[in-house]
């Protein structure tokens, strides 16, 4: 195969006939399962439902276990829960408005809400890094007394144990799903098992020891560490609000797509992008100038349901060129 460059025109020109491509993992004809829109979105709605229920449940007993306590640590956590809560919501409309069908309005669906939805919550995770570092040092100079520890160990570690569990299964989703607003959520819940299990040992560390300093000293090495997911979170959304070409995997796979077809002398002019789960791509293929219309169109159909399928949810358009010596010499 050679690559043929002009102008910002990339043709992929290949050689005559072309290996035979063998899909999946299983050897020829093998294809991968192909997940169902309907349950996918069933799951995104059970995981972004199921992280709002537990926010809004575990801030409350935070709150409630501050006030008994007396306790900063647990009212910075109760506080940093609260952001949670805005964050699970955002994940849980996103969701819910990206799903909407395509009208006249919006063509290309509504996708994009989703990953503004992620883009939002990578926000609030920054705004979090920023209150716990400042509430951390906060501590360190004005000190915190706590009373009643063992009402606070108690819902820090139920806190711990169920925002692990929740977090990770909302994370599994949002990776099967592909869904930027629910893989923010699942960090968000995450983060959420790092500072509760920070402040559980804290709260444990200062009932055996009585050093107080500790909690704050904790809190501020946690939020720094959580300074590179944040990072992680916002570029991965902004470069889907630009459109950013699908990943180089994804454009190896089209490639061999393509060219296992013997039909098709070459292609150029392919563009990828990705707007919420949904892929969009579409190129230019060449065929033989004498076919007929009706041939040069069942070779784009077949190749356009083959790529729908094997990359899921995907949408694909694929135009014809008639082959042209004076333009392939070139």
């Amino acid at each position: 195969m050679s690559r043929i460059q002009k102008g910002s025109e990339s043709t992929i020109q290949m050689a005559s006939p072309p290996p035979t491509v063998l899909s999946g993992e299983g050897g020829r004809g093998h294809h991968p399962p192909v997940p169902d829109p309907i349950e996918q979105e069933r799951a995104k709605r059970r995981a972004s439902a199921l992280s709002l229920a537990y926010n809004v449940l575990f801030t409350a007993a935070k709150l409630v276990a501050a006030l008994l306590t007396g306790s900063m640590s647990l009212l910075s956590e109760a506080l940093h829960s609260a952001t949670d809560i805005v964050a699970s919501a955002l994940a849980y409309v996103g969701v819910r408005a990206a799903s909407a069908p395509p009208d006249e309005r919006h063509p290309y669906g509504h996708g994009k809400i989703e990953t503004l939805a992620g883009f939002g919550e990578s926000i609030l995770l920054f705004l979090m890094v920023l209150y716990l570092i400042g509430e951390g040092i906060h501590r360190l100079l004005q000190g915190v007394v706590l009373e009643s520890l063992e009402v606070g160990l108690a819902v820090m570690s139920l806190s711990t144990l169920t925002s692990l569990l929740i977090g990770q299964y909302v994370l599994r989703v949002g990776r099967r799903t592909r869904s930027l607003a629910l893989l923010s959520n699942g960090q968000h819940l995450m983060v959420d098992f790092w500072t509760s299990a920070g402040v559980l040992l804290a709260l444990l560390l200062i009932r055996l020891t009585g050093w107080t300093p500790l909690d704050p000293l904790l809190a501020i090495g946690i939020a720094l560490w959580l300074l590179r997911g944040a990072w992680r979170l916002a570029t991965q959304a902004f470069h889907e609000l630009i459109d950013q070409r699908l990943p180089d995997e994804e454009i190896a796979h089209i490639d061999r797509v393509i060219r296992s077809d013997a039909r098709v002398i070459s292609y150029h002019n392919l563009r990828t992008r990705r707007s919420g789960s949904m892929r969009y791509i579409d190129l230019h293929i060449v065929v033989p100038a004498d076919w007929s219309l009706q041939q040069a169109h069942a070779v784009a159909d077949e190749l356009e349901k083959r790529l729908e399928r094997e990359l899921s949810p995907a949408q694909v358009v694929i135009h014809v060129d008639p082959y042209d010596p004076a333009k392939a010499q070139r």
